[in-house]
């Protein structure tokens, strides 16, 4: 039977595959960028390489990693921590875009490198953030709230005030799912859906 486990070193290809396959609002990611590698590069290693005590994981009878929760406590300090000591790893590989950004790819790198402290305007009421995906097979089967739950046990244990995420607009699922849960919908552009939670 599939279980809930702490990550462990090891698990970051599963993570990066899961992240690709849920990268497009909850939908496979596959190709929509020239390097796939880019999703999780931004939204899944940076946690677990800064944060591996704050990432839980989905783990099948078979033992594939089908789900993953993922977290900083203090989003200021992983921003600087992304800006001055991640991100630059990956410069040569993926420079930075010039002018608006023309393509989805643009985009992305465009987010990764403006990421900073003081950028995110939730962190200073709710300043731990997290990121949650789950493949399709284990999906509708309460494992998002476990992992959550998890999540925020060991959030509060580290004595941390709030937790913040933001969704895409659009993605409706999960928007019913995190005020499901308890969390607040907060003010932010039409394009997204950001809910906090004061612990």
């Amino acid at each position: 039977m599939a279980h809930l486990r702490s990550f462990r070193p090891g698990d970051e290809p599963a993570l990066a595959e899961i992240c690709l396959r849920t990268a497009d609002t909850g939908s496979d990611a596959t190709g929509i960028l020239d390097d796939d590698d880019i999703w999780a590069a931004v939204f899944v290693l940076p946690y677990v390489a800064r944060h591996p005590e704050l990432a839980v994981v989905v783990e099948t009878d078979d033992g594939r990693v089908a789900g993953y929760a993922v977290a900083t406590d203090d989003t200021d300090a992983f921003e600087e921590w992304f800006l001055s000591e991640w991100w630059p790893r990956f410069a040569q590989r993926w420079p930075k875009p010039v002018g608006e950004p023309a393509t989805r790819q643009d985009s992305v790198l465009a987010y990764a490198y403006g990421r900073r402290p003081g950028a995110e305007p939730f962190a200073e009421s709710f300043p731990a953030h997290l990121h949650i995906d789950l493949l399709p097979d284990v999906q509708g089967q309460g494992w998002g709230r476990r992992l959550i739950a998890a999540l925020l046990e060991r959030l509060r244990a580290a004595e941390v005030r709030g937790v913040h995420l933001v969704a895409a607009g659009t993605n409706a699922g999960a928007i019913a799912f995190y005020a499901r849960l308890g969390f607040t919908r907060l003010d932010a552009p039409a394009d997204v859906a950001a809910f906090g939670m004061l612990l």
